[in-house]
């Protein structure tokens, strides 16, 4: 639950401009304003406390310390393959404010047109990404290979620029449990989403995480229908030894680095507006106090739901078998403190955008019993997240 002070409610009521960053969490949620420092150094060796990627963390906070900014904090993206750049900074001020009124704002706030399209095109096209899952099939069913998960773009333009602050809205008032980001790029883009999974957070010496695999398409117009298929995705066994995948590699990682570790045997169902998700609460104590949210983060990033496993040889087949560098997409975004608190989820159910340019992004767990029509079907299923937003199907 949140904690606010009087002046923090009341910065709900904030506007969010293209330069925020914004970040809206069931734990605590944030704006930011200004930049004062920004941080590219690539996160390669992240999850290593005295690694180079986290003496420049340290060094950021120091710097912003010395110029007055009392509570520094760093937010932004890391990427999927983190030997690429970062996208991270350091804003002149961060203020708190309260999700729920911000749930309320979203969803009294006006709808507006929707965008015209001119152009729209799926990258790859339907026989191509099915043809990459059926050789990612068959690939896990060798002895080296449990699980590769391969992703899919559509590219939309539009006929006028789109307004970020209005889309975010909207995706706020359509996933009303998701996790709510809008990052500002560099290069004046945007990336924004509302993602359903929590990689870290990270209060004091405890931690968190909720990793999603193996999911099902929601039929919202019965409520019986919807709860079996809930079930169903419950007792799959496909489903099961994918999210088993997960849950084990995310143990064995995190285990050495912490003196309390509870990873249930079993998964539980969670919800979003679109799909049952199979999740697991993960929670834990770290073992040294110079832990922080990022640094366990960069250590589990990207997990088994994200690339596949092992994942030295499933991001090997993801690089040969994708189109496309995924950049942003299906690495990390939030936020951390110079006292090592923070939380970041994962980027999936998310997008970005450049004036009349928006690039969607999803993806799928592949396993020997995956089906390449299934997991076209299911990948639209996430799609469609993005695609409400801008009255898309």
């Amino acid at each position: 639950m949140e904690t606010l002070s009087a002046d923090e409610r009341k910065t709900s009521s904030v506007p969010l401009s293209q330069e925020s960053f914004f970040f809206a969490s069931p734990w605590k949620s944030l704006i930011t304003h200004g930049r004062f420092a920004t941080l590219a150094c690539p996160a390669a060796d992240g999850g290593d406390i005295n690694g180079n990627f986290q003496q420049q963390v340290r060094r950021a906070f120091a710097a912003a310390k010395e110029k007055g900014i009392q509570r520094p904090v760093l937010v932004g993206a890391i990427p999927f393959d983190t030997r690429k750049p970062s996208a991270l900074f350091i804003p002149e001020r961060c203020e708190q404010f309260s999700r729920q009124q911000r749930l309320q704002a979203a969803g009294q706030a006006p709808i507006g047109i929707d965008p015209v399209i001119s152009s729209r095109q799926a990258i790859p096209e339907k026989e191509q990404f099915m043809a990459m899952v059926a050789r990612a099939a068959e690939a896990t069913s060798q002895p080296d290979l449990d699980k590769v998960v391969l992703s899919r773009l559509i590219d939309i333009t539009t006929e006028e620029p789109v307004d970020a602050p209005a889309l975010m809205d909207r995706l706020i008032a359509m996933n009303p449990t998701s996790y709510h980001f809008h990052v500002p790029l560099a290069d004046g883009s945007t990336l924004l989403g509302a993602s359903p999974e929590l990689l870290l957070r990270k209060s004091g010496d405890t931690f968190s995480s909720l990793p999603l695999a193996g999911s099902a398409r929601r039929d919202r117009s019965n409520a019986g229908l919807d709860q079996a298929i809930g079930e169903r995705l419950m007792y799959s066994q496909k489903d099961r030894y994918e999210h088993r995948l997960v849950t084990s590699a995310m143990h064995d990682v995190l285990k050495p680095r912490s003196k309390y570790l509870a990873v249930p045997d079993k998964p539980e169902l969670i919800t979003t507006s679109t799909l049952w998700h199979l999740a697991t609460p993960i929670e834990g104590k770290v073992s040294n106090e110079r832990e922080t949210a990022l640094s366990l983060a960069c250590l589990l990033h990207p997990t088994p739901a994200l690339s596949g496993f092992p994942n030295a040889l499933s991001r090997q087949w993801i690089e040969e078998l994708e189109p496309f560098d995924r950049e942003l997409f299906g690495g990390m975004v939030g936020w951390c403190d110079e006292e090592g608190n923070g939380e970041w989820v994962v980027t999936i159910r998310c997008g970005t955008l450049a004036g009349k340019r928006i690039r969607l992004f999803a993806g799928a767990g592949i396993v020997p019993a995956s089906s390449p029509e299934s997991e076209w079907q299911e990948t639209g299923v996430k799609l469609s997240t993005m695609l409400q937003a801008f009255g898309l199907k």
